[in-house]
């Protein structure tokens, strides 16, 4: 029996690298300063995406022009209720979808169907987003549009 396992748990002494990762997690620090690491982690994770991909430019850009003709337009509160919130739900899925880009990436550097399958799911639902928002944008601008004509 002295040579047979233990069935009681072990407890590891702290390494150094176990040290160095708490350090970079945060997981060591206060409440507070937890909130403030992850929230600087979600910003990175926001940024990476702005600055990495293409169609977050594009998405960037047109947030940029469809404010200044709101305000261009003078938009009720509701109208500016939707357009928020249909900005904020595509650069989120554009997010969501670079993550899972990447984690596929990462776990599949070759091609695998199941890995296209994920990815195409992921861009289709940013398109489904992004048609939705177009059509938003229709119903608030198109009437001012035409009293313009």
């Amino acid at each position: 029996m002295a040579n047979s396992p233990s069935l009681r748990p072990t407890v590891e002494a702290p390494t150094s690298e176990r040290i160095t990762r708490e350090a970079l997690t945060g997981r060591d620090r206060g409440f507070w300063a937890s909130r403030w690491f992850s929230l600087r982690a979600a910003a990175a994770g926001a940024l990476y995406t702005i600055r990495t991909q293409p169609n977050a430019w594009i998405e960037v850009t047109a947030v940029g022009c469809i404010t200044a003709v709101g305000f261009a337009f003078g938009l009720t509160r509701w109208e500016w209720v939707a357009l928020v919130l249909i900005f904020s739900v595509i650069l989120a899925l554009e997010s969501v979808n670079t993550a899972i880009e990447a984690a596929i990436d990462l776990v599949s550097p070759g091609y695998h169907p199941l890995a296209k399958i994920a990815k195409d799911a992921a861009a289709g639902a940013l398109l489904i987003a992004v048609l939705g928002s177009i059509l938003i944008a229709a119903i608030i601008f198109l009437p001012r549009l035409w009293v313009l004509l």
